[in-house]
């Protein structure tokens, strides 16, 4: 029984769909910052190497929001099908796929693991040569072409290794990672992207220790998931820095115990952290925000001597780091993660199941559900601060 619980049936028949052109809605961008637009469009079959998948969760996440508006211009590529967190079941497989077939529960990753290269065999690293994280790359490593089209032939382009907009997919087999088929699709989507970034960031790149201090720049839906690896690490005080009051009352039940609000306090946030912290700054900051100037008061906000700020949020800006090299002799130090450190295909599975026996806290993440038409409204409850996740039933 337990084995069936969560197990998807709803695939046609093999002989329907196997190595044939798929007819099915997506969500379509057309241009920087226009209303997506629910679209019939055409999937091809997976070539070599490659899995067709059926989404049937997806969720939208701020590398969404900035890439549709089109923040930065050299990674403009439209029209194009976003969407980078989700979850599904493989359709189909290309030629040379041995580790996924039809019925596998699947989620997708944006920085693949192909398993064979330097990095991939690296213990250092979690990127992988061929398929790390790309935000330039809109087509497949195979032929350089799309295996999306509008119903007139024309190409749309692929986004982040994944594009999840669209009731069918076409990835790198190295981008997608089979997990028990009892864990909850549902839940399992947050795993793709914004939850296994922020608990990564504390039990890989940082290593948090039992009773470590921690202060988190920005409270979106990455620094509550620091928020919550903190916790499940045992830090001794946690503190969150955002100018939003309603996140200290969702961060509570994360695993925040201290809020400060930089528009409520009369010294830099660097100098209220300090004082917080009996005078020395904080174990580890986090910077979740993409800003500059938040950099800044993170580093500031970390103790003299072994201070550690790690770096997750996007920075779209072509300003340079904020410090003086000098400033790391104090014995400061500063890095960036991507997807947390984690090794996508050969870590991820392990992660979901530390998930589904409780030791991450996944449902707190989820605050709206819409079906995928409101895809925009789902849009703007990200824009206006509203949402953490919202799930997208396909």
């Amino acid at each position: 029984m337990g084995s069936l619980q969560h197990k998807y049936e709803g695939l046609p028949s093999p002989s329907e769909t196997v190595g044939k052109v798929l007819t099915c809605k997506a969500a379509v961008a057309w241009s920087p910052g226009e209303p997506l637009t629910i679209e019939e469009i055409k999937v091809d079959p997976p070539q070599k190497m490659e899995v067709r998948i059926k989404i049937l969760y997806t969720s939208i996440c701020h590398t969404d929001l900035s890439a549709w508006q089109g923040e930065n211009e050299s990674q403009r590529a439209f029209p194009r099908i976003f969407g980078h967190e989700a979850s599904g079941v493989i359709e189909s497989v290309g030629e040379g796929v041995e580790d996924l077939k039809r019925g596998d529960h699947v989620v997708p990753i944006f920085t693949g693991e192909c398993g064979e290269c330097t990095y991939c065999k690296s213990d250092k690293t979690n990127l992988c040569e061929k398929f790390r994280v790309n935000p330039f790359k809109s087509v497949m490593v195979n032929d350089g072409k799309t295996r999306f089209s509008t119903k007139d032939e024309k190409p749309i382009f692929h986004f982040l290794n994944t594009s999840t907009f669209t009731e069918y997919t076409v990835l790198d087999s190295a981008c997608v990672v089979k997990i028990d088929s009892d864990a909850p699709l549902k839940k399992m989507t947050l795993l793709s992207c914004g939850v296994s970034t922020g608990v990564g960031a504390v039990w890989n790149t940082a290593n948090l220790q039992t009773g470590s201090t921690v202060a988190i720049f920005g409270l979106g839906a990455v620094g509550l998931a620091v928020a919550e690896g903190a916790r499940a690490r045992g830090a001794s005080k946690v503190i969150g820095v955002d100018i939003n009051p309603d996140k200290f009352i969702k961060g509570k039940a994360m695993g925040i115990t201290d809020f400060i609000n930089p528009k409520e306090v009369d010294v830099p946030v660097h100098q209220k952290v300090r004082e917080m912290t009996g005078g020395g700054g904080v174990d580890y900051s986090f910077e979740c925000a993409g800003n500059l100037d938040v950099l800044r008061e993170a580093f500031s906000s970390t103790h003299d001597g072994w201070g550690l700020t790690v770096i997750l949020g996007i920075h779209a800006t072509p300003r340079l780091l904020p410090l003086h090299p000098m400033e790391l002799f104090d014995g400061r130090r500063i890095v960036g993660t991507v997807f947390g450190d984690f090794k996508g295909k050969s870590q991820l599975p392990h992660f979901a199941n530390d998930c589904m026996c409780g030791k991450v806290n996944l449902d707190e993440f989820i605050t709206h559900e819409l079906p995928f038409e409101k895809i925009n409204d789902a849009f703007q409850l990200l824009i206006d601060g509203k949402s953490l996740r919202c799930l997208l039933h396909l």
